[in-house]
């Protein structure tokens, strides 16, 4: 935008009130000749005056319109609230992940996840290349839910290649090893913690098809679901030779 300088801005305002003025005179000129009312000079001053304090009105009010100086713009960020930090995550709890998984251990949740009781916390490995593409959720190379059993961490779910808990490898799941999975969880108030685990890419001989597991009450322990994802699968002792996996 370009703006005029101060003086050239000053000469139109002074040209623009001397024009009203003389329209003015010309009103009063003209109101004398139709009524042939010779007003008094006193009452022409007096209208005068009113009639000049208006134009000057509206010479201010036309000037404080075209201000020059330019909006400072607000800042978006400093509107925007801070985002809530999470909590730190336990040092208890933190080694646990850590003994399981290593030293590149990241903690997603802890609490009692399972709705069971028990404390347990949800603690992954993350892929260091992000493949593009396929589901959403977070890409994978391990995951281990660990439990606190009498100030003891233990293991209850395992997920490296294959998908495990402390009685077998879980039902419903492909053969072939699974080099990375995407995950996606969400905490339900009746059903406690599930989670869905897809591998990344295509197993061999099978479909990347999304594996529902969450706590069974019942038998006390995690368990992977049927593809409708109603009832519990039981483990299978050995992948090379499946056998028929029961329903509880």
């Amino acid at each position: 935008m370009r703006f005029r300088p101060r003086n050239e801005r000053k000469t139109e305002t002074g040209e623009f009130f001397r024009e009203r003025v003389r329209q003015v005179r010309i009103v009063f000129a003209g109101i004398r000749a139709v009524s042939g009312i010779q007003p008094s000079w006193d009452f022409m001053n007096r209208l005068g005056f009113f009639a000049v304090l208006a134009i000057a009105g509206l010479c201010l009010a036309s000037c404080g319109s075209s201000s020059t100086e330019p909006a400072k713009p607000t800042s978006s960020s400093a509107a925007r609230p801070a985002a809530p930090t999470a909590p730190p995550v336990p040092d208890d709890v933190q080694k646990a992940a850590e003994k399981a998984l290593g030293s590149e251990t990241e903690v997603l949740l802890y609490g009692d996840l399972a709705k069971n009781g028990s404390q347990q916390a949800l603690a992954i490995n993350r892929m260091k290349t992000n493949p593009q593409g396929g589901a959403p959720g977070t890409v994978i190379t391990r995951a281990v839910i660990v439990q606190n059993d009498g100030g003891t961490w233990k293991e209850v779910l395992l997920c490296d290649e294959h998908l495990e808990n402390p009685k077998g490898y879980l039902g419903n799941i492909p053969l072939a090893p699974v080099n990375g999975w995407r995950l996606q969880y969400e905490q339900n108030q009746e059903k406690g913690l599930q989670l869905y685990f897809t591998p990344v890419a295509d197993p061999k001989g099978a479909r990347a098809l999304p594996i529902e597991v969450r706590w069974n009450a019942k038998v006390k322990r995690y368990q992977s679901l049927d593809r409708n994802f109603e009832n519990f699968l039981g483990e299978l002792p050995s992948l090379e030779t499946p056998e028929s996996q029961i329903r509880l």
